[in-house]
Formats: C-alpha cells, structure tokens, sequence
C-alpha cells in the first residue's frame, strides 16, 4: 500500500520548496525501515502540483530590487559632501531658492534614479527568464514600493553626509547602512539563521523584498493584508528616515 504526503510550503521561499521534502522523505524512510526503493510514502508539494518549479534565480529576482535600490545610499552621501567641500551650497544659498525646494528637487531627482534602476533590473531579470505572470497593477506597486523604499536610501545618505567631512570618508560610513540592508533585507537574508532573520524585520528593505516576493511568485493580491501591512511599515519608517536625514543635514550646515 503506497500513501502520498502533501506539503503546503511558502513558494517564495526556496528552501521550503527545495530542502524540506527531500529531508521528509529521508525522515520517513528511516522511520518505516525503507532499505530498498521505491518508497511506499510519496512526498509532494501541493503548491507545486499544477505550476511549474521556481529556479534560484527567481526566488533571487524580487530581491535585487531592493539590492539595487540600497546603492542610492553612497551616491547620496557622496554627492551631499562633494557640494559641501565645492561650496556649492554656500552658492545655492545666494540663489532665491529655498531650502524647502532646494531639497525636494534632490529627492525628486533621487527618485527618478531609483526609478530608472528598477526599469534596469527588470527589463535584466526579464532577458534572463524572470516573468511573472502579474497583472500590470502588480507591477505599478512593485515600483511604488521602489519609489517609497528609495526615500529611505536618500535619508541614510543625507545622515550618512552629515557625519562626514570629505566624500571618501562618506564612502566608507555608507556602507554602515548599506551592509545591514544588503544582508538582512535582500535575497541574501533567505541563508541566514532564524535569529538574523528575526533581527533583519528591523530593516526597511526587508518589508521590501518580502512584499515583492508576495506579489512576484506567491501571487499575492495588491489589496491583501500581506501586502497592506509591508507596505505601511515601508512607508511610515523610509517617511521617518528621510525626516531625520533633512532634519540632521539641514541642523548641521543650513542649506
């Protein structure tokens, strides 16, 4: 008498989907003595039975959004203190424009750039076989949550700014932002352990990531509670990192 085990398994995550029913059916065939094939337990993955199997590449895909995204940290701080050493501020002070405007225009322009990588990513990610099967409302969020996540990136970089006095130095003090959202928020924080995976909720590109993977390759709905409540905690925390940026840069050399 054969039986059939089916696992209902997350199929944005790639070791649910690929490590757990190998280490089942070990598990079952030791259990029941099995010393020969075939086994009398047949292990499969109901979520898998009509849709086809996810490559690595595409559990990686949402991901590398948000890997994208993070770099606009550097280019940030960089820039911030190049316009500092290069009195470029103490000019634009001469000028009518206000420091209200004078920022907005940096963050307008910041999130066109995020914009423009994210188009770069996927049109990538699409020549090399990532297409998801996603109404175009999907991918309208998808760069909604870029844009928003991209708010936060400009705050890293203007405090990143503040604290540096040459642009190589903010080179080097990015990366204390960078690092832990690269690690902890991208593609790179499925490996991790359970307590690093705990510690990277603390991160806003991890909200990121775990909604485009949702909407990517679980086939989350745009208005499901998932997706709602990544969406608030991005917004609400890159609004925050952002208002702590102006308010640390604006304090420290009054644009």
């Amino acid at each position: 008498m054969n039986a059939t085990v089916l696992f209902y398994l997350d199929k944005g995550s790639v070791v649910a989907t690929q490590a757990i029913p190998p280490i089942v059916q070990n598990v079952l065939a030791a259990f029941l003595n099995q010393q020969v094939a075939p086994s009398p337990v047949n292990v499969q993955i109901a979520s898998l039975i009509e849709t086809r199997q996810l490559s690595a590449f595409e559990f990686m895909a949402p991901g590398m959004f948000t890997f994208a995204s993070i770099f606009l940290i550097m280019m940030v701080a960089q820039s911030f203190t190049q316009d500092r050493e290069n009195g470029m501020l103490k000019r634009i002070r001469t000028t009518p424009i206000t420091p209200t405007e004078f920022m907005a225009s940096q963050i307008l322009s910041y999130m066109l750039i995020a914009l423009i990588q994210a188009v770069l990513v996927f049109a990538a990610t699409y020549l090399m076989g990532f297409r998801p099967a996603i109404s175009v409302s999907t991918y309208i969020l998808a760069f909604i949550l870029v844009l928003i996540f991209s708010l936060s990136n400009v705050g890293f970089g203007l405090i990143t700014a503040t604290v540096s006095k040459t642009s190589n130095t903010a080179t080097g003090i990015s990366f204390l932002f960078v690092l832990p959202q690269l690690f902890l928020g991208t593609f790179v924080g499925a490996s991790l352990s359970s307590t690093m995976q705990t510690v990277s909720r603390f991160v806003p590109s991890y909200y990121v990531t775990d909604a485009l993977t949702s909407l990517f390759l679980r086939g989350a709905s745009i208005t499901s509670p998932t997706i709602i409540l990544d969406l608030a905690i991005v917004a609400l925390s890159c609004v925050a990192i952002l208002a702590v940026g102006i308010v640390l840069y604006a304090k420290y050399f009054k644009i």
